[in-house]
């Protein structure tokens, strides 16, 4: 699952094998804000030591459930890309525009 939010951007997946989540970023500060404000039990955030995300912590399933739901209760914007360049700045709302219009894609087939 990619999961873009107004305070970070994650990739987040089940190891073969592992029974909690692994949620990877590109930006360690990503992670800290995810375990400040929405995710205490996030585990440690390790340092390139995956494939192709820098950054990564282990998390239970429930626990990160919880933590989507209280995301959802917390949005408050009616625009995706302005809150993000309130949170996080103009060159991080500039690449989720830049996402956003690779997503046009899919509406064409």
């Amino acid at each position: 699952m990619w999961l873009f939010t107004n305070f970070g951007f994650y990739s987040v997946v089940k190891k073969p094998g592992e029974d909690c989540l692994t949620v990877r970023s590109r930006v360690r500060e990503d992670l800290d804000r995810l375990r400040e404000q929405y995710l205490p039990d996030l585990g440690q955030t390790l340092d390139h030591v995956g494939t192709d995300y820098p950054f990564r912590a282990q998390v239970d399933h429930e626990d990160f459930g919880e933590a989507l739901k209280q995301i959802s209760l917390n949005l408050d914007y009616s625009n995706f890309k302005d809150a993000v360049n309130r949170e996080l700045g103009t060159r991080r709302a500039g690449v989720c525009g830049n996402v956003w219009s690779e997503l046009l894609e899919l509406e064409n087939g």
